[in-house]
């Protein structure tokens, strides 16, 4: 037979499990959204610009959802301009453009960084 005894109080464990669920820890968010995109502004190849001064991202929380994406608003003609220059693209005559594969290098230390700075809010 296996006896167990508990004494003292659940109350810090009832506070932290109260903060998970208010969802405070996720306000680092912002900061690594805006991170990202200065990151992936300066990693797009620039003829004009204009791709790389199209990120934006957005933080989004719902149920228990939560989390950062960055988005690119230059689409011509249905075509996203960030994922052709990053993945290559063909041309109209056949041809191959390759990709630069700017956007994953880009992102990832900051998605690390986000990662586990959510991480130390959880466990404080």
């Amino acid at each position: 037979m296996i006896k167990v005894s508990v004494t003292g109080s659940y109350k810090k464990t009832q506070e932290w499990l109260n903060k998970l669920h208010e969802g405070d820890h996720f306000d680092v968010l912002g900061a690594h959204g805006s991170a990202g995109v200065s990151a992936l502004a300066s990693a797009t190849p620039k003829d004009t610009g204009k791709t790389a001064s199209s990120w934006t991202y957005v933080v989004f929380n719902k149920g228990n959802k939560a989390g950062v994406a960055w988005y690119n608003s230059n689409v011509v003609n249905g075509v996203p301009i960030a994922i052709i220059l990053d993945n290559g693209h063909g041309t109209g005559t056949g041809g191959w453009v390759p990709g630069h594969n700017y956007i994953s290098p880009a992102i990832k230390p900051i998605m690390d960084k986000t990662i586990d700075d959510v991480w130390k809010k959880v466990i404080e």
